[in-house]
């Protein structure tokens, strides 16, 4: 298999949108981080802290991918660089080398996903304890009612 000069600008698209996707996922974690900054500095509470090291692990993904995919950028750029030299062996392992990189970055991008499902299940089990906590109490308050009503 002989490539071409465009075949390794496919992957140029795909890093682009990779590049993207993820650049708009650490602006909205930056966001989550200030706004959880502020409510940290005025209550202090250790509900906060699974959501922080949660936050940290993501953010430390979100740039393993956003380095795997530049990378995986730079050495699609040199494989196109050597298939104009004519070095076809060399071109198909830096061909290879860019697939690997995009792989891996999608692989880490997953990664990253199951941590942001997993905080927002935290998120969901605190607000169903308070509901939980919530019907409690008010299922206590009208057992009482009808108790003094019948009595």
């Amino acid at each position: 298999m002989e490539l071409t000069i465009s075949t390794p600008a496919i992957l140029f698209s795909t890093v682009s949108l990779l590049m993207i996707a993820f650049t708009n996922r650490f602006l909205a974690i930056a966001s989550l981080i200030r706004d959880l900054h502020q409510k940290f500095q005025s209550k202090p509470d250790t509900v906060y802290i699974g959501q922080i090291r949660n936050l940290h692990t993501r953010l430390q993904l979100i740039r393993v991918i956003q380095i795997i995919s530049v990378t995986s950028l730079l050495v699609s750029a040199v494989c196109m660089l050597v298939i104009f030299g004519g070095n076809q062996l060399v071109a198909r392992w830096l061909f290879s080398l860019a697939l690997v990189l995009q792989i891996s970055a999608l692989a880490v991008s997953v990664w990253e996903i199951s941590i942001s499902i997993n905080a927002l299940k935290i998120e969901l089990s605190d607000m169903e304890k308070e509901l939980g906590r919530r019907s409690f109490e008010l299922f206590t308050l009208r057992s009482r009612g009808e108790k003094e009503s019948s009595s």
